[in-house]
């Protein structure tokens, strides 16, 4: 003889993942999954669209708009040696390289592609971006090779009578 189990008379244990977490919310029902993906694609949008303007920030802004400011003497700075300072304001990172006895030219440090650090390979003779293998030319700023597309941003200096080295920021504007 078969024995007949009524199914509804067999207690059922719940799920494991219940027993262990045996947590229950008010609300825990009422976001659907349709609703959990807009939310997540909203974020997702804000996200991106927040990152494209800083991206359009940092590409269009000109670092050249300071205030005229001294930086350094030019015999402080070693022929082929750089020199770091802030300009336009302490929040900009610049750098100056004196090229030869009398020439010197200065850059925003930050690499144009997303905004890194670059510095002077004096062995290689460029400015170099270690973030994305960005490399730009010594005394122009321009790019060499790796994913940049502008320039650095070049700050317009001049070393004046005394020997001390100036950036012009504004000033240069009139002779351009």
């Amino acid at each position: 003889m078969s024995e007949h189990v009524d199914v509804e008379a067999v207690p059922v244990d719940p799920p494991i993942w219940k027993r262990d977490f045996p947590y229950e919310a008010e609300s825990e029902e009422e976001v659907t999954r349709r609703e959990f993906a807009r939310y997540l694609l909203l974020g997702a949008g804000t996200m991106a669209a927040a990152n494209v303007g800083l991206a359009a920030w940092t590409q269009l802004r000109s670092i050249n708009t300071g205030e005229p400011m001294e930086i350094i003497a030019l015999d402080e700075v070693s022929v082929g040696g750089t020199y770091l300072f802030r300009y336009p304001t302490d929040a900009d990172p610049a750098v100056l390289l004196r090229v030869d006895d009398a020439q010197v030219v200065a850059f925003s440090q930050k690499c144009t592609h997303l905004g890194c650090v670059v510095y002077f390979e004096p062995d290689h003779d460029r400015w170099h971006c270690p973030c994305h293998e960005g490399n730009f030319e010594p005394v122009t700023g321009e790019v060499i090779s790796g994913p940049p597309t502008r320039p650095l941003g070049k700050i317009e200096v001049e070393v004046r009578d005394d020997g001390r080295i100036w950036a012009l920021g504004k000033v240069s504007e009139h002779y351009e």
